[in-house]
């Protein structure tokens, strides 16, 4: 296989909860990269911290930074408010468009709680799709779908999503995530053979190498790469890479251990799985 890019790579600010604004645009200089997704649910709150938009985007422009998205628009396949849904949406879009992101990530509901039948989820999936495709076109803004494979999810499916998609006449992609494609149990020919990859917009990238079951699995079992992952994620990517993918991959680990992680740390962990993928 060709050696990826570096330019490809995409580290998602979940890989440093402690670092300020500047200190994560920083890091991901000195690792010789330059791209981020932001996200909406780090510790200090605001997806650029206490910065303003005018303050985060001279930091982007000194630092040679690309906000590939903001990361995300939770559960947007929930209509029992749909006003509430548009003016979220709107907000974070607005602020994407501020902070010239690229794209805003959109994550379905996933709730045990949820008694709605597939066939339902997929009808409301459609429908909120088709109800805010005209603020991404308003804004200017690409939506990436992303299917998460939790059993309780509403979405679980790459191929579904991409159905759907197809379906709402809108120009969304999908994210494809290594952590939920193996929860999914998508089987690899169907997805081989279905997937569209010009309509891949971002893969998000982690490891896990807890032994639990695979229905027991967690975000918090999510780390980096390594040559024990059970996701296969080297093998998923390779995969991608043989199927045509030329889009960008975002490290996205989630345990509550990058919590300990110093600098050193993450700039090792990122060089590492970076190194592990070009073999």
């Amino acid at each position: 296989m060709t050696p990826i890019a570096l330019d490809r790579f995409c580290i998602n600010r979940k890989i440093a909860p402690n670092l300020d604004l500047e200190s994560f645009f920083r890091l991901v200089k000195k690792c010789g990269l330059n791209k981020v997704e932001l996200r909406n649910d780090m510790p200090n709150g605001g997806i650029t911290g206490h910065l303003s938009n005018e303050q985060a985007n001279l930091l982007a422009t000194e630092y040679g930074i690309e906000i590939v998205t903001i990361n995300a628009l939770g559960k947007f396949n929930l209509l029992h408010d749909k006003a509430a849904l548009l003016a979220n949406a709107e907000a974070l879009l607005a602020q994407a468009a501020a902070i010239h992101s690229k794209a805003l990530v959109m994550c379905p509901s996933c709730d045990t709680q949820d008694r709605r039948s597939d066939t339902q989820k997929r009808e409301d999936t459609l429908e909120s799709l088709t109800l805010l495709a005209p603020l991404f076109k308003q804004y200017g803004i690409a939506g990436y779908v992303e299917p998460l494979g939790f059993s309780m999810s509403s979405l679980r499916s790459s191929l579904l999503a991409q159905a759907i998609i197809r379906d709402s006449g809108a120009p969304y992609k999908i994210v494809l995530d290594t952590f939920h494609h193996y929860l999914s149990d998508v089987a690899q020919a169907a997805f081989d053979s279905q997937i569209q990859v010009e309509h891949i917009g971002l893969v998000h990238l982690s490891g896990v190498e807890d032994p639990r079951g695979k229905s027991s699995l967690t975000d918090e079992e999510r780390i980096m790469l390594s040559e024990k992952d059970r996701l296969a994620s080297k093998a998923q990517v390779h995969n991608l890479e043989h199927l045509g993918y030329t889009g960008f991959y975002a490290f996205e680990p989630f345990s509550s251990q990058l919590n300990t992680w110093t600098e050193s740390d993450i700039e090792y962990e990122i060089q590492r799985s970076i190194a592990l993928l070009q073999e």
